[in-house]
């Protein structure tokens, strides 16, 4: 029994430090270190940038519809086309404005001349009243005669200006400048005055407008930037490799959106070549200033997790730390660090799929280096 016991002891205590041998290995770094790109923090003078989702719109646009009624005789434009304000765009049939025009002038001329006469009669009325052969009714309506009639041309008078009003309105013309959409309706049709559909779309796009969306919680710095200078904004689109179109901050909106915690801003651009179209989305990038002596990184070496964006710091043991940061991007390359990394920390900018806290590094210059080397 006692040698039983014995062996038993033995064996395991040779089961225990087996199991114990791959345990030491692990710690004494056995692992194969990860090879990563890494790049120091430094610190640097970048601008002070928000961007943001846009959608490019008109800086105005009208419907165009017809003030007088009848069947359009005439349409000297083309889909598409720029105009300009008081441009011919529709003409509808002028006949029976002009018929109409020419009987009010009729009218009001008729009525012009029964109203000299009236008024000869009121004259001459007058003075046979104070010599005392007219008698006071006869005298009196003499006068509400030429009354009359003085009231019958002002009548006429204006009838004729609603005519021409309308002969003019026969003629449909551009209220603004811009370029003209689909033509909604085609020479032959007969429309209606006011309350029928519109002839055509007519949008200002130079200059036009991008319009975008920011936290409320850069509002504070935008009225700031603002009220030391006008702020410049480009619009980057997608796919362009020329510079992009700048314009300049000319709205905020006099409210916060409370649902989505933004406010709503408006840039104007030069827009003479057409690179900004309505509808059209793009990058609006608004520019407030420059910050001096901040901490930037690659844009690259900034990662989003579950509990906000974090970097892999590069410690002198070659193990990485995975800290929690507080970034901005400052365009496509560089991002601000304002919280989390100090200027001259090494920080891995490609490789972290591979990561874990407290894995081992190897910077990829290194490990080439040491591949040249091998025989």
């Amino acid at each position: 029994m006692r040698r039983r016991a014995g062996l038993a002891l033995l064996l395991l205590a040779a089961a225990g430090a087996g199991c114990t041998r791959p345990s030491a290995a692990a710690h004494s770094g056995g692992a194969p270190a990860v090879p990563v790109t890494t790049s120091e923090a430094r610190l640097a003078d970048v601008p002070d940038r928000i961007e943001a989702v846009a959608t490019v719109e008109p800086l105005e646009t009208v419907s165009v519809k017809a003030q007088a009624g009848g069947q359009i005789v005439r349409v000297p434009f083309t889909e598409g086309q720029q105009v300009r304000a008081g441009d011919l765009l529709f003409q509808i049939d002028p006949r029976p404005y002009r018929a109409a025009l020419a009987q009010a002038q009729a009218n009001l001329a008729r009525d012009q001349a029964q109203a000299r006469k009236a008024d000869d009669d009121a004259r001459r009325a007058d003075e046979l009243f104070e010599q005392g052969v007219l008698a006071k009714d006869q005298h009196d309506q003499a006068l509400s005669i030429a009354q009359a009639q003085q009231a019958a041309v002002a009548a006429d008078t204006a009838a004729v200006d609603g005519a021409r009003l309308n002969l003019e309105y026969a003629d449909v013309r551009a209220p603004i400048g811009g370029r003209t959409g689909s033509v909604l309706v085609h020479e032959g049709n007969v429309v209606k005055a006011v309350d029928g559909s519109p002839l055509v779309v007519i949008n200002r796009i130079d200059p036009i407008y991008v319009s975008f969306a920011v936290p409320e919680k850069r509002l504070g710095a935008i009225r700031a930037a603002q009220s030391r200078q006008s702020l410049s904004v480009e619009a980057l689109a997608a796919g362009e490799t020329a510079a992009p179109p700048r314009g300049y901050l000319s709205f905020v909106d006099n409210q916060v959106d409370t649902l989505s915690g933004t406010i709503r801003l408006k840039a104007t651009f030069p827009n003479a070549d057409g690179r900004l179209w309505p509808g059209q989305f793009v990058t609006a990038r608004l520019t407030l200033g420059t910050r001096t002596g901040v901490v930037v990184v690659p844009a690259a070496a900034v990662q989003a997790g579950q509990q906000g964006s974090y970097v892999f710091v590069m410690k002198s043991d070659r193990t990485v730390e995975q800290r929690p940061v507080v970034a901005q991007t400052s365009g496509a390359a560089v991002a601000v660090i304002d919280q989390g990394v100090r200027a001259g920390e090494t920080v891995v900018v490609d490789g972290q799929m591979n990561l874990t806290a407290g894995a081992r590094v190897q910077p990829r210059a290194e490990a080439a280096a040491g591949e040249r080397a091998r025989p």
